[in-house]
């Protein structure tokens, strides 16, 4: 942020020409390995997102320096272990949900600013790492978020123990590997949209998350929308969305 000060104030003291000016300014997302989007909170309402996965730790932390200057927020999908922990040494105030595989920096306290809970609703706990990445994301958009774990169709039941409390929700992020089902299931119970995450969860005929895919995309149950495989911040992003439209 004070390269952009500087030059601003360069332009009201008559120093620098806007064309200049304008040069400078789109020279300061830029590094030798990457083009920030400085910009896109103002269109979109939501500041870029790093995706970790494929970075050098020198890359990541050159990245997050830059947005750091410029971003109330910075969010990092999908890191390991030795990327947080070097990010850490550097900025100890970061936060590491590591079962998310997330860095958040943030210089306000992550807490919600609007009406209602968004409910992420994981079939089975070995779906949790995708819901948590879900739920994170929701709660950088300023919304609460009920975790509801472990409540596949091969214990219909716990489902029904839970129902009220999903329906109280605005939206519902639905987190199911395996055959998939829990999101037509879902949608049939629920007068809230549904976004439904296949996950790589299954053995061998599961494909790595194909045949949950398929389920839901050839879902009889209206209302249901279907983010890739293990995209848990895919749909986090869309449910705070529509969290945060909700309650304009």
């Amino acid at each position: 942020m004070a390269d952009v000060k500087r030059i601003l104030e360069e332009v009201q003291a008559g120093r620098l020409d806007i064309e200049r000016a304008s040069e400078l300014l789109q020279a300061v997302g830029k590094l030798d390995y990457a083009t920030l989007d400085l910009e896109r909170a103002e269109r979109t309402g939501f500041p870029e997102v790093v995706y970790g996965a494929g970075k050098s730790v020198e890359q990541l932390i050159g990245i997050m320096e830059r947005l750091r200057e410029h971003q109330e927020l910075v969010l990092v999908t999908r890191v390991n272990d030795n990327q947080a922990q070097h990010v850490q040494e550097r900025w100890p105030d970061i936060l590491y949900e590591k079962e998310a595989a997330l860095l958040i920096s943030s210089r306000e306290p992550l807490k919600p600013v609007r009406e209602g809970y968004v409910a992420v609703v994981a079939a089975g706990t070995s779906d949790w790492s995708v819901a948590q990445e879900a739920a994170w994301t929701v709660r950088c958009f300023g919304s609460e978020v009920r975790v509801i774990a472990d409540v596949g169709v091969a214990g219909i039941h716990r489902l029904f123990e839970r129902l009220e409390e999903i329906r109280g929700a605005s939206v519902v992020v639905c987190v199911a590997g395996m055959e998939g089902a829990l999101a037509s299931v879902l949608a049939g119970l629920v007068d809230i949209p549904v976004i439904a995450v296949p996950t790589s969860v299954g053995y061998g005929a599961n494909f790595g998350g194909v045949s949950a895919l398929l389920s839901m995309l050839n879902s009889c149950a209206t209302g249901v929308a279907v983010v890739n495989i293990d995209n848990g911040f895919g749909a986090g992003y869309m449910a705070g969305m529509i969290h945060r439209c909700s309650t304009k």
